[in-house]
């Protein structure tokens, strides 16, 4: 895995990904990391200009935006996916975020089973914030699924079409041991972990106990959402967060 980058403007460091997103974030020193969730869904461009007033009536710079959570109406063939992912790093360019085919912003983007958006939407992002009170750094990773992070995702994912429980077991395996190696490159553990996802439409169950409490994962629970991750044959995601505070935004722009 990759070293930890600092992106000053932004009050925190990343773990590199692809261009269309980071790894893993971690606030900087003397900073901290809070979450916003909209009520429901909010469609991309609008929710670009809502997280760009949020972030000015708390005071803080588009560059402190560090993850950003979507939901997108269908999973996408790894060219679609491709193409989604260059409309939506142009606002990020524009911010002063994302340069050069690099992107300091984590991200999961995610095809809900109920309540399907009829158009890729944002459901939540993360900032960062001068923090209030020092102790173990906030921190958010991106989703990680049953194939390594990087292009041509059908050659490498694990059991590729099958999802019997055991191959479900091994796809989830996979996807944590990748999550624990974003860990390990920001410097934290299980136990800093405070909000754990599941994302998947397959019965996992039985996984909780041999899979997430045995690893330390559940000391926030466990949050499953019944979504499909975005391409097409990946069955599973996992992310994981601490962040300090969480707020939740009305879904329609209050009048001014």
């Amino acid at each position: 895995m990759a070293e930890l980058i600092a992106f000053a403007p932004g009050n925190y460091r990343y773990l590199p990904g692809g261009f269309q997103y980071s790894a893993a974030v971690i606030a900087d020193a003397g900073h901290a990391i809070e979450r916003a969730r909209f009520a429901r869904p909010v469609p991309l461009a609008e929710g670009f200009g809502r997280i760009r007033d949020h972030l000015a009536a708390v005071g803080r710079p588009l560059t402190a935006l560090c993850a950003c959570e979507l939901r997108s109406p269908a999973p996408m063939s790894e060219p679609e996916f491709i193409a989604f992912n260059r409309r939506y790093v142009q606002p990020l360019a524009e911010w002063g975020l994302y340069k050069d085919e690099t992107n300091p912003v984590a991200r999961c983007n995610l095809i809900p089973q109920a309540d399907v958006p009829a158009e890729p939407s944002f459901y939540a992002f993360s900032y960062t914030v001068p923090a209030q009170v020092e102790g173990r750094p906030d921190f958010v990773t991106s989703g990680a699924a049953e194939c390594p992070d990087r292009p041509n995702y059908r050659e490498t994912i694990v059991r590729l079409g099958e999802t019997s429980p055991d191959a479900l077991i091994d796809k989830l395996r996979f996807a944590l041991g990748d999550l624990q190696s974003r860990f390990d490159a920001l410097g934290v553990s299980a136990r800093d972990v405070m909000d754990m996802s599941l994302y998947t439409v397959h019965d996992l169950y039985p996984a909780i106990a041999s899979e997430f409490a045995r690893r330390g994962l559940l000391a926030g629970g466990l949050d499953w959402h019944w979504v499909r991750p975005p391409v097409r044959d990946i069955e599973i995601e996992v992310d994981a967060r601490r962040v300090s505070r969480q707020v939740l935004l009305p879904s329609v722009r209050s009048a001014s």
